[in-house]
């Protein structure tokens, strides 16, 4: 009897080690399609495909060009998100709102989250926004910045 439930452990480990590496190499390829633009991480999020199911959100975010860890905080926070949330968990508001502030899904007309979110009772998805890179802080009334002295000084 001791036998058998050793094989049969050992059996079992050799499979989860199985799945563990298809699961790694699936996500580092889908990483990989968004790196390169041929997939967007709108998409990814909206139809939350196997690989990424427990992978967290920040993960998806932080593999587009461009995107380091404080973006993707300044987005998440700005939805509510925290950092390590999964994909798979994310609810149906979060996930709308998360693919709006990544501009919407971009090659899809009418397809997938549109028609779940067009106009049901909840009302209309969120407007979609674009997150551009980092951003100067405003100007504050009264103090030109160097900027504006230099061109004042002109």
């Amino acid at each position: 009897m001791g036998e058998s439930a050793r094989s049969n452990a050992g059996q079992q480990r050799f499979t989860a080690l199985q799945h563990a590496n298809r699961v790694r190499l699936a996500r580092a390829e889908m990483k990989r399609l968004i790196k390169r633009g041929q997939l967007s991480a709108a998409e990814v999020v909206a139809e939350c495909p196997w690989e990424t199911y427990k992978m967290p959100v920040s993960e998806v975010l932080i593999s587009q060009r461009r995107w380091g860890t404080q973006r993707c905080r300044r987005v998440l926070v700005a939805i509510g998100i925290p950092e390590n949330k999964t994909v798979g968990t994310l609810t149906d508001r979060q996930r709308e709102a998360l693919v709006a502030m990544l501009g919407g899904l971009s090659g899809n007309s009418k397809g997938g989250l549109e028609e779940r979110s067009g106009g049901g009772p909840k009302g209309p998805a969120p407007a979609a926004r674009h997150v551009s890179g980092p951003q100067a802080p405003p100007a504050r009334p009264g103090r030109p910045g160097s900027r504006e002295r230099a061109l004042s000084a002109v």
